[in-house]
């Protein structure tokens, strides 16, 4: 429910609906397999992209680390309520418009892959988050391209996919 403030001299602020996974326990060298047994829950984030400022050079950073950027919650599932992280729907609207929606079984890398690969690279501690990658329909891929304006409502959301 808070504004995102954009960065002076951007114009081209984006949306990016993403599963937000919650380290429960300290994690290193995870092996895929035993990988969801170090999550304590889930969350929803929305990274914020800023694209003017992320494509000026091959590092994306400063399109992402403006003042708040990736508003993240305001609730955490915990792995009791979502045993499996691979049957969400995630979804974006933009003043009640449906920008986004993709589902957690076409990501690219799914959980288990992210969270053992991160633990091969450095220790995953209790708290940490980590953001999954967005499905399709972001505002720069977009023909013509659509980003967010001053006053525009953007929400995200985190749900389980109905059973068929």
């Amino acid at each position: 429910g808070e504004p995102v403030l954009r960065p002076r001299g951007s114009t081209q602020l984006d949306w990016e609906v993403e599963l937000g996974v919650v380290i429960g326990r300290t994690a290193r060298y995870v092996p895929r397999e035993s990988a969801l047994d170090y999550v304590w829950g889930y969350t929803i984030i929305n990274d914020i992209s800023a694209r003017d400022f992320q494509f000026l050079t091959s590092q994306w950073a400063a399109g992402k680390i403006a003042d708040t950027f990736g508003p993240v919650g305001p609730y955490i599932a915990d792995t009791r309520e979502i045993p499996d992280p691979h049957v969400l729907d995630l979804k974006t609207f933009v003043n009640g418009k449906q920008m986004q929606r993709g589902t957690t079984r076409t990501f690219i890398f799914n959980v288990n892959y992210l969270v053992s690969y991160l633990s091969g690279l450095m220790t995953l501690c209790p708290g940490d988050l980590i953001a999954t990658g967005t499905p399709p329909g972001v505002g720069v891929a977009m023909k013509p391209p659509v980003f967010m304006h001053p006053g525009d409502v953007v929400r995200v959301e985190v749900q389980l996919l109905a059973r068929s």
